[in-house]
C-alpha cells in the first residue's frame, strides 16, 4: 500500500465512523498491542485479507494519535505474525498525518488449502477466528473442520456405519441400483461382481454399509440417524414465527423419514398438496390447471437438498427444513 492510499483509507474511516470487514483500527499510542493474534487469523481466512491500521484511537472519536515508535511497533507486530500458524508475512506502510504517525499492516489471505490461521499458543481449535463486520469471533469446531475435511478430502458420506447390517437395507432397491449400473457401465457387468460394485459404488467399505448406502437403501436410515429426515411445515405467513389470523402459527407440518428416494417423494406431495393450483381457460375455451408450483423444480430443490447435505459428525443433529 502507498502512503497516499493509507491516507486515504484513514480519512474514509473517520468520515464514515466505523470499521470494516477488510480494516481494523488499533490505538498504538503508548505501546503495541498485545494481543493481534484473533485479526491476524480473521483476515489471514478470508479471500480478501484485511489491514491494521495503528494509530487511530476507535474510542476516541477516531482521532488519529500516532504511535509511539514505528519501528518497534512494526517489530512486535512482525513477532506475534510469526506466533501464527501458517506464519503471516505482513506488509507494512508507514505514512505522516497531521505531524502523527501512523502504521498499517496489510495482512495477505491464505490460500484454502492451508487455512484455518490460528494462534499457536491456544491451538487450532481455540485459536482461529472469523471476521464478521467489524469483529473477529472465535470459530467454531465446524468451521474449523470443514477446513480440515476440504484440505484433506475427507468425505463424510462415505463413512461407514458400523453398526448398521447389510441385511437390512431394501433388496429390491438395491438390485434395481445393481441392474442400471450394470446396463450403463458394461465392463462392470462383464468383469465385477455385485459386492464388488457395492464397494466401488460407495454404498459399502469393507462389506459394511456407509452413510451414502444407509441413506439411499437402509429401509429406515433414521434407525441410526434419527436427526437426518425433514420437518417440512406450511406457514400462514412467508416467516418463521408468523401467526395467522386466528392465531395458527402453522396450516401443516410433517416429519418425513425414511431413504432419500422416499423423503424426496414425501416431500413433494406435501407440496403439491399445500400448493394452490390456478384454472386457466385458454382461447379456444379449454381448461387448463396450472400448479403454484412448478413440480419439475420442486422436486429438483428437494433433491439438491438432500444429497448435497452436510452429512459431517458436526451437522448430524440437525434438521433439514423446507
Amino acid at each position: 500500500m502507498q502512503a497516499e492510499a493509507l491516507k486515504k483509507l484513514v480519512f474514509d474511516i473517520q468520515k464514515l465512523k466505523t470499521e470494516k470487514q477488510t480494516v481494523e483500527l488499533k490505538a498504538a499510542e503508548k505501546g503495541c498491542p498485545t494481543r493481534l493474534y484473533d485479526t491476524l487469523s480473521s483476515f489471514s481466512n478470508q479471500d480478501e485479507g484485511g489491514v491494521i491500521i495503528f494509530g487511530v484511537d476507535e474510542n476516541d472519536k477516531y482521532k488519529i494519535k500516532g504511535v509511539y515508535d514505528p519501528q518497534d511497533l512494526q517489530k512486535k507486530v512482525t513477532e506475534q505474525c510469526k506466533q501464527m500458524e501458517p506464519m503471516i508475512r505482513a506488509l507494512f506502510t508507514v505514512c505522516d498525518i497531521e505531524d502523527k504517525v501512523i502504521v498499517s499492516a496489510e495482512i495477505p489471505g491464505v490460500d484454502i488449502t492451508e487455512r484455518p490461521v490460528f494462534y499457536k499458543g491456544v491451538g487450532r481449535i481455540k485459536g482461529s477466528y472469523i471476521r464478521v463486520g467489524e469483529s473477529d469471533e472465535p470459530m467454531s469446531e465446524y468451521e474449523v473442520y470443514s477446513y480440515e475435511a476440504f484440505r484433506k478430502r475427507i468425505r463424510d458420506d462415505i463413512r461407514t456405519v458400523d453398526e448398521a447390517k447389510l441385511q437390512l437395507l431394501d433388496e429390491k432397491r438395491l438390485n434395481d441400483y445393481l441392474t442400471m449400473v450394470k446396463q450403463e457401465r458394461r465392463n462392470l457387468s462383464e468383469n465385477v461382481s455385485n459386492e464388488e460394485i457395492l464397494e466401488l459404488m460407495a454404498v459399502t467399505a469393507c462389506n459394511v454399509p456407509t452413510l451414502a448406502g444407509i441413506m439411499t437403501f437402509s429401509k429406515y436410515p433414521q434407525t441410526y440417524f434419527p436427526q437426518l429426515c425433514i420437518t417440512a411445515v406450511c406457514l400462514p405467513g412467508t416467516e418463521m414465527g408468523t401467526v395467522g389470523e386466528s392465531g395458527e402459527r402453522f396450516i401443516d407440518n410433517k416429519r418425513i423419514t425414511g431413504a432419500i428416494p422416499d423423503m424426496l417423494e414425501e416431500a413433494v406431495e406435501f407440496v403439491r398438496k399445500n400448493s394452490r393450483t390456478k384454472t386457466i381457460i385458454d382461447d379456444n375455451g379449454k381448461r387448463k390447471d396450472k400448479p403454484e408450483y412448478p413440480i419439475k423444480a420442486v422436486r429438483e430443490a428437494i433433491l439438491n437438498a438432500l444429497v448435497h447435505r452436510d452429512y459431517s459428525l458436526h451437522t448430524e443433529n440437525t434438521l433439514k427444513w423446507l
